[in-house]
């Protein structure tokens, strides 16, 4: 059983319907849980008040960030020192890696430990790792753990300047009870695909396969949901190919929408690559879901992807922009709903024994757990 602890969790994002994996961190790691958020150095509390009280404080620190554009804001640091001391914190678990880097010198004047976990763009996408490089070098020698979503990411930060032993491997996790095993034994040839429209996704990639797919298999349909920035240049591709029929745009949908849809699909595919700026995935929380519930997946070869996905066995992987090996895949799929059924089977148990949310939790609960014993040794 856990013991009582006092974690701070500070992310990005006050809420993004596409970081579930961040809410479940929240509702299920243990400790007292305080929660900030707002920006690469978070300083809104849950109430959506401002860690720094002062109207003089406030102007200073708006002046100097939106401005001057500085990363090291002393009144922001020293308002979260003051917040972690005052709250007794034994710990800060801190989403993305610009969080992390950004909060290190508050957590060490503090003496708090630090867990960074990063998810992708954090490590991949060079601008970003480039703006914030020194605030990293100082996060890997503070912090007590970094937490990579796969293997690829994690030999990345290794490679970055992370310790070695202060790296570990935990992908999101999957809640396999709210994702049941669906019979999809009487579905249609109908694959779904959920996500952000965003180039690391590529969208218009998944409709180039599903065009050359739609010329063998006229009765196969496309469903797309979520928004992004490609979205409006997707539906064009869309209407150029003379899919309009064959392809459904939902946009965002909330979670029961998405199941609901799911109970009707003959796969799940998505087309991630290697975006021009280097960003990339981590391990794509919607392939989980989707593998939760049975559903093949064909997809790439694509940083976390590589181990979510078995393929031949749990669904098909190709290179990144093969896109007629992506059209065959979804083609034997078609021809084969007992072939899918018994992928989806296999790959709901591949989420049972590697993903399942629980195991995750328990695992980041025992790096903070550790982290905490180690700081109080010191």
């Amino acid at each position: 059983m856990s013991q009582a602890y006092n974690l701070c969790i500070i992310k990005p994002n006050k809420s993004a319907f596409s970081e579930t994996f961040i809410q479940a961190h929240i509702d299920g790691l243990a400790g007292n849980k305080k929660v900030l958020y707002g920006g690469a150095f978070p300083v809104y509390d849950h109430e959506g008040k401002t860690l720094i009280r002062s109207k003089l404080g406030l102007l200073s620190y708006l002046i100097q960030k939106r401005i001057f554009k500085r990363k090291n804001i002393k009144v922001r640091t020293c308002a979260l020192y003051k917040y972690l001391k005052e709250h007794k914190i034994d710990a800060v678990f801190a989403e993305y890696g610009m969080v992390g880097a950004s909060v290190t010198e508050a957590c060490k004047l503090a003496g708090v430990p630090l867990i960074i976990h990063f998810h992708g763009a954090d490590v991949y996408h060079r601008d970003t790792v480039a703006e914030y490089a020194e605030l990293y070098q100082d996060a890997f020698k503070y912090a007590s753990a970094f937490i990579a979503v796969s293997v690829d990411m994690a030999a990345t930060l290794k490679e970055m300047g992370a310790p070695a032993d202060k790296v570990f491997t935990a992908s999101c996790g999957v809640d396999t009870a709210a994702f049941p095993l669906l019979d999809t034994s009487a579905s249609t040839k109908d694959f779904l695909f959920v996500g952000r429209f965003v180039e690391k996704k590529s969208p218009q990639s998944l409709i180039k396969a599903f065009k050359i797919l739609q010329e063998k298999h006229p009765d196969a349909g496309l469903w797309m949901v979520g928004g992004g920035p490609l979205f409006d240049e997707t539906r064009e591709l869309i209407a150029d190919l003379g899919l309009n029929e064959q392809v459904t745009l939902t946009g965002v949908l909330k979670p029961e929408e998405i199941r609901t849809l799911m109970k009707t699909m003959r796969a799940f595919v998505q087309h991630s690559v290697t975006a021009a700026n280097g960003d990339k995935e981590g391990t794509p929380v919607t392939v989980l879901e989707a593998s939760s519930s049975g559903l093949p997946v064909v997809s790439t070869r694509h940083s976390g992807i590589k181990e979510a996905v078995i393929d031949g066995e749990t669904g098909f992987l190709v290179d990144e922009y093969n896109i007629a090996g992506m059209a065959e895949r979804m083609s034997i799929l078609a021809e084969s709903v007992e072939l899918s059924v018994q992928m989806g089977k296999a790959a709901r148990n591949h989420m049972i024994n590697n993903y399942d949310i629980h195991m995750r939790i328990a695992l980041l609960d025992h790096i903070i757990q550790s982290s905490i014993s180690n700081n109080k040794i010191k």
